[in-house]
């Protein structure tokens, strides 16, 4: 392809050719360290974009200010990551990794975010110009491993958003913007930046709630718990089902083999329980009657291996019938478990005619 470049332009360009070897190089270094140094962090990111720049797009570069560039290195984009979070404070997380890994080019690096001013338009991001460390690579044969720079952008999704839109629109372009479409998008960005900071606000307040109600259990204030998704799975961390289990299990010598709890959370919410508190009061009151109810159910079987669900299930059918709720509230009990089927009925049958002598039906 013949592009308009003039001798010192296709010089550059003829150095980028010469330079893909090693632009490839350094792009499966440094996109497998950061990635995989991320994925041991643990810290999640939605994507990681990286690339090349193509001839093509280079040439046009070159076409408008090569004159600005002595050699080809003197371009620090050749190659670029994208790392996009979710977060605003992920940004920041991930820079203190990008930093430890690489060295950074500070003189050349740009944080937009703190230059972003009231006039200007789109979303901003972390840029760094970085280098291939030796202490991470060193190849005598490829020296510039450690000396050709490129860079990494940090930037949160909505400002990935805006800019791809930004772009689509061609609102940088060499279009005028009439005044009132240029009001529109400085409105549109500020409510973008109003929403990622409270994202973030509402991700650190999330955190810091769950933190509060994991030391109320932990202290063993559990009326002050609300029993929800995030509460009640933190809860059985501590195994409140354990003692009842292992009572019902040593009837017939039997192990007790894991199986989901959480399944169990609305059908102690549908029961009225509404705190930890109450979950605690639930088990001590009808620890017993549920122990019945399980003998009663064992001694037509020999069962050597039941399930770890088998205390709290019977919980549940014991209160149930504590309330007054008789085969209807057992077949819902099994309906919310299993899923709406006529094999449920079967079931509540069995499960009545056995709770019918026990002393808890009769004391009603």
């Amino acid at each position: 392809m013949n592009y308009h470049l003039d001798p010192h332009g296709a010089e550059l360009l003829q150095q980028f050719r010469e330079s893909l070897p090693l632009l490839q190089r350094i792009q499966q270094i440094a996109y497998l360290t950061l990635s995989q140094t991320l994925e041991e962090q643990g810290l999640y990111v939605t994507n990681i974009e990286y690339r090349i720049k193509d001839e093509q797009s280079l040439a046009g570069k070159l076409e408008r200010k090569g004159s600005k560039y002595a050699t080809i290195s003197d371009i620090t984009d050749l190659f670029g990551m994208r790392v996009i979070t979710f977060y605003g404070d992920d940004v920041d997380k991930v820079a203190a990794i990008v930093k430890r890994l690489f060295d950074v080019d500070w003189q050349n690096s740009v944080d937009k975010r703190k230059v972003h001013q009231l006039t200007s338009f789109g979303y901003n991001s972390l840029h760094y110009i970085c280098r291939l460390p030796k202490s991470l690579v060193s190849d005598p044969e490829m020296p510039e491993l450690n000396t050709f720079p490129f860079e990494i952008q940090m930037r949160t999704a909505l400002q990935h958003v805006w800019s791809t839109i930004e772009h689509d629109i061609g609102y940088k372009g060499a279009v005028q913007i009439p005044p009132e479409h240029r009001r529109q998008f400085s409105r549109l960005s500020g409510m973008l930046e109003l929403i990622d900071d409270e994202f973030s606000r509402l991700r650190n307040t999330m955190t810091e709630y769950r933190r509060q109600m994991q030391s109320l259990v932990a202290s063993g204030q559990l009326d002050e718990v609300p029993l929800e998704s995030d509460t009640f799975r933190h809860y059985l961390e501590t195994k409140p089902f354990d003692a009842l289990n292992s009572r019902i299990a040593a009837a017939n010598q039997a192990e007790i083999y894991p199986a989901p709890l959480m399944p169990f959370l609305p059908i102690l919410q549908d029961l009225r329980l509404e705190t930890l508190g109450d979950v605690k009061r639930f088990i001590d009151e009808n620890a017993d009657a549920a122990y019945q109810l399980a003998l009663s159910n064992l001694a037509f079987t020999d069962l050597d291996i039941i399930s770890e669900t088998v205390g709290l299930q019977n919980l549940c059918i014991v209160c149930a019938l504590k309330q007054g709720r008789g085969r209807f509230g057992v077949k819902a009990i099994f309906d919310t478990l299993h899923g709406q089927r006529d094999s449920n009925n079967s079931i509540a049958d069995m499960v009545m005619e056995q709770a019918a002598t026990l002393p808890f039906m009769s004391q009603g």
